[in-house]
């Protein structure tokens, strides 16, 4: 197995058909076809199935897929990274956040890091927390833009905010009150809770006294954010979520708890290479 066949399977398994797969990489179909045997044969196992009409990808072949885009992505970026080396301050820098960082945060750093090196460009990833923690130890990014809590022992870390947790419900919820919000007040209502959260959350409430009454634990916060717009309930989030969703006409209390205090922060593999664009990147958090 090598770097060809990999971007081989690639491109027949994005296009879903062999002649389209040809005609993208500019070679004939029978040799493509031939690659992909010899692959299937390799690894012992069949990474599509073939029919008349089209081709159906397996789970091993799902499986090839994702590490094979890792594989091509993480040679891409060593040979950047060597250019870079070689003729200074220039490449792709690879960085993976969270939704509400990259909507928040990172247009305003990327557009002073551009003005100051404009030879490098940026790849830019939103996962959630975990799917970042995983790509920076595969490699695929350099930097990660995640919330606590996090594994300590492996990556390096900058302190970026800290998010209260707030509540947002339809006005009828809240009977006219504003201003900060004591967990006791959300005994006994339907409540939406992020799957990150969830424990914290409800391990919370039952120190201020009562059960929470979760109807519904979801790791979408837009669709969680709409359901609280349609009177489902009460959506609790980091107040940086707020704004993904800008349609929803709802009033938002910051809850006073201490411990469901969230904090945003940038992290790096601590034993891993880091760039020259990675490393002028991180100094704009140092300052």
């Amino acid at each position: 197995m090598d770097i060809k066949q990999l971007a081989y399977f690639l491109a027949i398994a994005e296009e879903g058909n062999i002649t389209k797969a040809a005609e993208r990489l500019h070679i004939a179909q029978p040799p493509l076809s031939q690659q992909l045997k010899l692959l299937e044969e390799e690894l012992g196992v069949v990474l599509m199935e073939r029919s008349t009409r089209k081709i159906q990808i397996t789970d091993a072949g799902r499986l090839l897929q994702n590490r094979a885009k890792q594989i091509i992505e993480l040679m891409e970026k060593t040979t950047k990274e060597f250019k870079d080396l070689k003729e200074g301050l220039q490449g792709t820098l690879s960085i993976g956040t969270i939704s509400s960082a990259g909507a928040a945060l990172l247009p305003a750093e990327i557009q002073i890091f551009h003005e100051k090196y404009p030879g490098v460009d940026f790849r830019i990833r939103e996962n959630t927390t975990f799917e970042i923690v995983e790509l920076l130890k595969g490699g695929v990014v350099e930097i990660g833009i995640i919330r606590t809590p996090f594994n300590q022992d492996t990556f390096s870390s900058v302190n970026l905010s800290d998010e209260p947790m707030v509540a947002g419900a339809l006005d009828s919820f809240w009977n006219g009150d504003t201003g900060y919000l004591d967990l006791t007040a959300l005994e006994g209502k339907p409540l939406l809770m992020h799957n990150r959260y969830a424990n914290n959350i409800e391990e919370a409430c039952r120190k201020a006294g009562f059960e929470p009454r979760v109807i519904c634990r979801a790791d979408n916060t837009r669709s969680m954010l709409k359901w609280a717009s349609i009177g489902m309930g009460i959506v609790i989030i980091p107040r940086d979520m707020i704004s993904l969703e800008q349609d929803v006409k709802l009033h938002f209390r910051e809850i006073k708890e201490e411990s469901l205090i969230t904090r945003t922060v940038i992290i790096w593999m601590k034993n891993g290479h880091l760039s020259t664009p990675a490393r002028h990147f991180l100094e704009l958090f140092h300052t």
